[in-house]
This record gives structure tokens, C-alpha cells and sequence, in this order.
């Protein structure tokens, strides 16, 4: 009978445990500089920053999540993949050369050749993105053990992640800055054992990612 109840009741626990995960905020915000607007025939492309390290893979991931959400969906705007803009755009966006910061690009875009290059594409605006996801906290304790009798995992372990990124969105047209998008996302994993841990994990990142897409898809259509 203990046995019986020892079992219904796991099941029943690690639900009510599950209501306590999964929880993002998120904040978007944007500085507006110049109007912004975009014909069918104009397209964007979503870059990171050069030169970073190779820790910042994950970066990388994020300019690609953000490029496809501003690609799909409602309002959907013609997207220039990043390695496609770089190849296309050879050799001033390779690693080794490409500027590392907004301020480098009114010198750069005064160059004909590569102006001309970029009228053939028909890119109306250059998104530059930088940012990070980083563990802020943690808390808590887990032990597994194996004994004749079998294994398992007790405890609890909880951390938050905070998501923080800037979008500064240039007017390739006009040759001015258009502005800047920001999104945060902070939230807070859970990861109980009861014998099995079962970690709910909390989708700070690509709730950033979401809205920042999101934003800058109505940052760029507005025409205001």
C-alpha cells in the first residue's frame, strides 16, 4: 500500500512543481531617429557583431533566430540571408575586415563599389545586433546516488538567465541611422528530482528574440 501511494503521488508532485517554471519577462523598447518605411521590393539584413570570440557562438544563433522570425509570420519583410549578404558583399563584411561598431559604417557605405553591390541586392536597411544571454543566479542543491537497491536523483535547483540586446538599424537609402530596438528577457528555471530529475527550463532567449523581431518588424514598416 505504501509502495501504491509512494508512486501515485510522484506524478502528482512533479505537476504541481511544473506550475512554478517556464515564467519570461520581456521588455522591448526603441529610440526612433529618423521615418523608416519599406517598398515590396526592398529587404533587410540582420547582422552580428564581427570579430567577436569564439564564445560567442551562440550569438550567432541569435542574429539567425531573429533573421528568420522577421522573415516569417505576419508582416513579413524580405530577409537577406547573413552568409548570403557577406558572400555577396565580399570582402568587406569577411571577419578580418568588417567594421566592429555602427560608427564605422558612414565610411564604409561611401564606397562605390560597394554601394553599387548593395543597390543590386535592393537593401533598404542593415540591422546590427549585439548582445548576450548570461546565468545571473542560482540556488539550490542536487544529489544522485546509486545503491544496490537502485539509483536516484533528490533536490532542487533553480537559476535565472537574463537575455539583453540592442538592434541599431542603419538607412542604407538615406545613409543615416534609422534608430535603435532593445529587448530583455529575464526568467527562472526550475530543475526538481524526486528520484528523475525533470528541469523546466524557462525560454529567456528566444523570448528575446521573439520580441525583438517582432519590434523592428513594426520599427521598419511605420512610416513615421
Amino acid at each position: 500500500m505504501t509502495r501504491y501511494l509512494r508512486l501515485t503521488l510522484l506524478p502528482l508532485a512533479m505537476a504541481a512543481i511544473a506550475g512554478l517554471g517556464g515564467c519570461v519577462t520581456s521588455t522591448v523598447q526603441e529610440i526612433r531617429e529618423s521615418a523608416t518605411g519599406m517598398d515590396a521590393t526592398d529587404s533587410i539584413v540582420v547582422l552580428g557583431r564581427r570579430g567577436r570570440p569564439r564564445t560567442g557562438e551562440t550569438e550567432l544563433d541569435f542574429v539567425s533566430c531573429v533573421s528568420r522570425n522577421m522573415g516569417s509570420g505576419s508582416n513579413r519583410l524580405n530577409v537577406i540571408d547573413e552568409q548570403t549578404f557577406t558572400d555577396a558583399l565580399f570582402p568587406w563584411f569577411e571577419p578580418r575586415t568588417a567594421p566592429v561598431n555602427t560608427s564605422d559604417l558612414p565610411e564604409l557605405m561611401a564606397i562605390p563599389a560597394l554601394t553599387a553591390r548593395l543597390d543590386e541586392l535592393g537593401l533598404r536597411y542593415l540591422i546590427w545586433v549585439q548582445g548576450s544571454t548570461k546565468r545571473t543566479e542560482s540556488a539550490g542543491s542536487l544529489t544522485c546516488t546509486i545503491t544496490p537497491g537502485g539509483a536516484g536523483c533528490f533536490g532542487f535547483l533553480t537559476w535565472e538567465k537574463d537575455s539583453s540586446y540592442e538592434a541599431s538599424v542603419w538607412d542604407v537609402r538615406n545613409g543615416i541611422s534609422a534608430g535603435k530596438v532593445s529587448s530583455d528577457a529575464t526568467g527562472t528555471s526550475y530543475m526538481p528530482a524526486l528520484i528523475i530529475p525533470l528541469p523546466f527550463i524557462a525560454p529567456v532567449r528566444s523570448s528575446a528574440c521573439s520580441s525583438l523581431a517582432n519590434q523592428l518588424k513594426s520599427f521598419l514598416i511605420d512610416e513615421t
